[in-house]
């Protein structure tokens, strides 16, 4: 009778064991940027309903594998991986619109930033990411948190049931999340190494899972064991080491083989066209379209294996359901926590996130957490938002090192001119309830040689303001007509020297622009000769200028290079309001044998405009448009040298801002220009631009060495430069010609490597 039993229960399984619906795992390798073909992948599975019920991702695919276990369909996936804010963050950037002007730093011809702690010893010093990676942990947090948290943190319980990996270096072993904190476990194994900074979760400093695993089929068989696997190798074609590749030498010390699996009756594996470079996120369409093709390659078989069929209908209605998780609106802040930093520097970054304690949600969060992170004396900020069960509220937490103290700045300007300059610059930062920096830089070189030394003070808050005591002091010598080497001995036409103190104030104005105010003293000494014919034994006039000044100033700047910009728009607005005392005293080639007079200037008013956009008509062309006007009630100086060299200039390229040219200036003008930039290559433009200047009274010098004015709108004159240029890391490489149709040669030729930027003068 038992012998029957055991054949019914036998007959009985068999029959059933068919109508066990099928169970399918989808295994995603890593592979940098190439794991953007996983997307396709997904996109061609779902099209032909063939059912996800598990997935496994390492590093890329770790990414892709949670946003599809977070419900989001493969053509929402794709549509993310092609955003400007992906690609921003992916690259260690801010986007441009969360960008924060008033945490910037000023600009200076600094070729690289060198960051220090003498505490340290120097390999401690070194860095250990290549990329800023607050972006991207923001990023992971703000996507993956209410998800995660709605599931009580569970991976199990999302869209399908997902595992991801990191790396374990301590222990030299894979690490596999079933649950935690969704958006930090993919972040832990996307962490490629000495590229984005690695995380710790449960004291564990974790790198890119696919150090040890990058293609995680045995994670899938022992986590959820499926009948059938279909694996996505996206994995990089492992290159023989070179003596001159490091990458390669990185990878090859640093990796694991990624596992060879053939494919068989149980096992399906997919082999999209992934060569791309691992960083290069540029390509998502092509990789997406690779996927997608190979794996129609494969589909009949896949069909043949794979017997059930998804209910479009059920998954769409289950995707609706988990759409309304990850609204970022409906995640509300009431608590914040900061840690690895002391009381002082907690109070600080809670004052410039959870303002008079008030609750705030994700939207609000993103504005003032990335604002944050422009800070330059926070190192790194990591975010996770949990749950309060009870209150349905979430407490978010924060852990970050503040930045090194010491900021060393060196940075040179080299030309085919005597312009070459050496720069160094020295900052110091400290990070208390307030944020304090006091910067230092040196020019030293033929053309300019100075100083300029700041405090500024950081006041956190709803609306922040920042305090700037400064003071400048430059020295510069202009040539009459010195542009090749041997001219070095020839002496000065004109020779100033510039020394102010100033007091500035400033706040936000939204996210990158800021009105500041201030005011400042100072003495502008000016040597030159009346005329053209000088030699060396003679004296030179000498006028100088002490006044006082008030002045507000209103900036906007979204520009992507501090010099030769191709993208953004920048517009700076002045008012200023001077009052000050001239001395002259006249030199051997003048024409005044007063020997000295004094002259009582009148005070007066500058408005003072300056636009600079640009247009991206292609990938490959940016149209530019460049606009500057100025007003001023300014009067007339002791003579026409003196006058001139108070007037504002009109200096809109590179070469423009190392010569001296008087046509070029005028107390009342408009100007403007167009610009073209073509970018044959990445970081390579080739500019063409054409600007006009338009003096409404052109200052005129008449018989008897004075100032007057021409009738308005008599003279205008035109500048240009064709110019090719190199965005190097350091600095820009450019060869120019140049033109000026007011100067003694109007063609030049000007090579330099390097910022062609100085310290502010006080009279610009």
């Amino acid at each position: 009778m038992k012998i029957f039993q055991h054949i019914f229960i036998a007959l009985l399984l068999l029959f059933i064991k068919p109508l066990q619906a099928q169970q399918t795992g989808i295994v995603l390798s890593g592979g940098g940027a190439s794991g953007l073909c996983h997307i396709g992948v997904l996109k061609a599975l779902e099209e032909n309903q063939i059912p996800v019920n598990f997935i496994t991702g390492t590093s890329i695919g770790g990414l892709i594998g949670g946003y599809y276990a977070a419900g989001y369909s493969p053509k929402e996936i794709e549509e993310l991986v092609k955003t400007y804010f992906f690609l921003t963050v992916t690259k260690g950037d801010v986007p441009v619109k969360y960008e924060y002007l008033f945490k910037k730093r000023d600009d200076y011809a600094a070729w690289l930033t060198l960051k220090y702690d003498f505490r340290n010893d120097y390999i401690k010093n070194l860095p250990t990411n290549f990329v800023n990676s607050v972006p991207i942990d923001y990023y992971m947090m703000e996507t993956f948190t209410g998800i995660s948290n709605h599931f009580y943190n569970s991976f199990d319980s999302l869209f399908v049931p997902f595992r991801c990996l990191a790396s374990n270096i301590e222990d030299k072993k894979s690490v596999v999340f079933s649950r935690g904190d969704l958006g930090s476990a993919i972040r832990a194994g996307m962490t490629y190494p000495f590229y984005v900074r690695p995380i710790s979760i449960n004291d564990k400093l974790l790198f890119d899972g696919g150090l040890y695993n990058n293609f995680p089929i045995d994670v899938m068989k022992n986590d959820f064991h499926p009948d059938i696997i279909i694996g996505s190798n996206a994995s990089e074609t492992n290159q023989k080491p070179d003596d001159d590749n490091l990458y390669m030498q990185l990878r090859h010390l640093l990796m694991a083989a990624t596992n060879t699996v053939a494919s068989n009756k149980q096992t399906i594996i997919i082999n999209p066209w992934c060569n791309v470079a691992v960083f290069n996120f540029e390509n998502a369409q092509r990789l997406i379209d690779s996927g997608y093709a190979a794996t129609l390659r494969v589909m009949p078989l896949i069909k043949e294996q794979i017997s059930e069929r998804n209910d479009t209908a059920k998954i769409n209605l289950k995707r609706r359901q988990f759409m309304l998780y990850r609204q970022p609106e409906s995640i509300e802040f009431n608590a914040l926590s900061v840690s690895g930093f002391n009381n002082r520097q907690q109070a600080f970054i809670k004052h410039s996130i959870f303002y008079r304690k008030k609750e705030f949600n994700m939207l609000q969060l993103r504005k003032r957490y990335l604002r944050l992170a422009g800070e330059d004396k926070i190192k790194n900020i990591f975010p996770i938002a949990e749950l309060d069960s009870s209150s349905k509220k979430y407490v978010l937490k924060i852990a970050g090192k503040k930045e090194k103290p010491f900021y060393l700045e060196p940075g040179a300007i080299l030309s085919n001119r005597p312009i070459s300059e050496a720069f160094l610059g020295l900052q110091y930062n400290h990070l208390g309830r307030v944020g304090f920096s006091a910067y230092g830089n040196a020019y030293l070189g033929k053309l300019t040689s100075g100083t300029f030394l700041r405090l500024r003070c950081d006041i956190p808050g709803r609306i922040p303001v920042f305090i700037e005591p400064s003071f400048t002091y430059a020295r510069w010598d202009y040539f009459s007509s010195s542009v090749l080497f041997y001219d070095f001995l020839k002496p000065a036409y004109l020779i100033q020297e510039d020394k102010f103190g100033e007091l500035k104030a400033g706040v936000p104005i939204g996210n990158f622009s800021k009105l500041s105010v201030s005011a400042g003293i100072t003495e502008w000494r000016n040597q030159y000769y009346i005329g053209d014919v000088f030699t060396k034994k003679d004296t030179a006039d000498i006028t100088t200028f002490e006044y006082n000044y008030f002045q507000a100033n209103y900036l906007i700047n979204t520009l992507n290079r501090k010099m030769y910009a191709s993208e953004g728009t920048y517009l700076n607005i002045r008012a200023r309001y001077l009052q000050g005392l001239e001395t002259y005293i006249p030199g051997s080639t003048s024409d005044d044998f007063s020997g000295f007079k004094n002259k009582k200037q009148q005070p007066w008013f500058q408005l003072k405009m300056t636009f600079d956009k640009y247009i991206k008509t292609s990938r490959q062309i940016k149209l530019g448009t460049f606009l500057e006007g100025v007003y001023s009630t300014q009067g007339f100086f002791s003579n026409y040298q003196a006058t001139i060299l108070s007037a504002p200039a009109f200096n809109p390229t590179a070469e423009s801002q190392t010569f001296f040219i008087d046509a070029y200036r005028a107390h009342n003008y408009l100007a403007g220009g167009l610009k073209t930039v073509m970018s044959p290559l990445k970081n390579l433009d080739f500019r063409l631009e054409a600007y006009v200047f338009q003096p409404v009274l052109a200052i005129i010098k008449g018989s008897d060495g004075k100032a007057s004015y021409s009738k308005p709108f008599l003279y205008h004159h035109f500048s240009g430069t064709a110019a090719l240029v190199y965005n190097s890391p350091i600095g820009p490489i450019s060869l120019s010609l140049n033109y000026y149709d007011q100067y003694q040669n109007p063609f030049s030729f000007f090579f330099h490597v390097g910022y062609i930027i100085f310290n502010k003068k006080s009279i610009d």
